[in-house]
């Protein structure tokens, strides 16, 4: 015959299957606490990235520039990113990509940052003779900013003008003659 178990000794000799309250919090705090470290150091990288975006897209329209005054502006800048967003009569590509195009402030901003282009200098072709249409006269000179849209999308203000170089702040730059050198 064989002799029969208790009900109560099958229960003592199983272990619990499941997590106690003290543990399940334990791991609860030790989570939170991986994400209060990693939430800083993801948003550095972040903004870090948009700055790179940023200072790529302005050496975009640095060259957007030097292309267009030797094709379409009679040796002048354009004074917008609309007027660099229009492709040439003859069926080649625009001068700036689209995103670029629409990353004015008033536009969609890309990677956190809206960009502008002021035309200086003097009138150097009729808008009416460039070869895509431009709304405004060419000009001698631009100065093309880079702004970021809040805080937490950057810390860097760019800005570029005809001589190719960029400068940067921690302040909108009001000319070429504010902030500092990119290197």
């Amino acid at each position: 015959m064989s002799a029969r178990i208790s009900p109560d000794a099958r229960v003592r000799g199983r272990k619990s299957g499941g997590f106690t309250l003290v543990e399940l919090l334990i791991v609860v705090a030790i989570i939170a606490l991986l994400a209060g470290i990693a939430v800083p150091s993801l948003m550095r990288g972040r903004m870090a990235g948009n700055e790179a975006s940023a200072i790529s897209s302005m050496r975009t329209i640095v060259s957007a520039q030097a292309a267009f005054a030797s094709t379409c502006g009679g040796g002048g800048y354009a004074n917008s990113l609309v007027d660099l967003s229009l492709p040439p009569a003859v069926g080649t590509a625009a001068f700036i990509p689209v995103d670029l195009g629409a990353a004015d402030p008033a536009g969609v901003p890309k990677s956190g940052y809206v960009f502008t282009i002021t035309g200086g200098g003097s009138p150097v072709m009729d808008a009416a003779f460039t070869c895509n249409g431009t709304a405004d006269d060419t000009m001698t000179q631009f100065f093309a900013q880079g702004d970021p849209v809040g805080s937490g999308m950057g810390t860097r203000f760019f800005g570029a003008d005809e001589s190719g170089q960029i400068r940067q702040d921690t302040a909108q730059l009001a000319d070429m003659l504010a902030g500092i050198p990119l290197k």
